[in-house]
């Protein structure tokens, strides 16, 4: 039975297998815990005890925040899942002034079907090889 939750209290590592699908160097099971552990807000959705799909958020509870990482379990895809978790992180966000995301070209009617709309710039740098 699907669920949801705004937590990750209580998420082990062994429960997020198989995501960061297509990056070159994904995180481990363990940093992805840790991601979700310091994000300012997450949704998680949950299948049977194994975390099917995660939002999170980044802010600084005071104007601003950004979603940075958006991903469902490819078996579970086009299920609405997506949708209900950026559905949850903007109702916890709704005091904030702007909520931003990051994405490629082919995710923003996505994002615009859930109020975003398509900025004039954005730039990116990435760090680190091995995270």
């Amino acid at each position: 039975m699907l669920s949801y939750s705004d937590s990750a209290t209580g998420v082990r590592s062994d429960q997020l297998v198989g995501f960061f699908v297509g990056w070159p160097n994904r995180p481990t099971s363990e940093r992805h815990l840790d991601i979700l552990l310091g994000s300012e807000a997450v949704a998680l959705a949950i299948d049977d005890g194994v975390v099917v799909g995660y939002a999170t958020a980044i802010s600084d509870g005071v104007l601003a925040a950004f979603i940075p990482l958006l991903e469902v379990l490819p078996a579970y895809q086009h299920r609405g899942i997506a949708t209900e978790l950026v559905r949850r992180l903007l109702v916890r966000l709704e005091h904030l002034y702007m909520v931003d995301v990051c994405c490629d070209a082919d995710l923003e009617p996505f994002y615009r079907r859930l109020g975003f709309r398509t900025l004039d710039r954005g730039m990116g740098l990435r760090f680190r090889e091995n995270i």
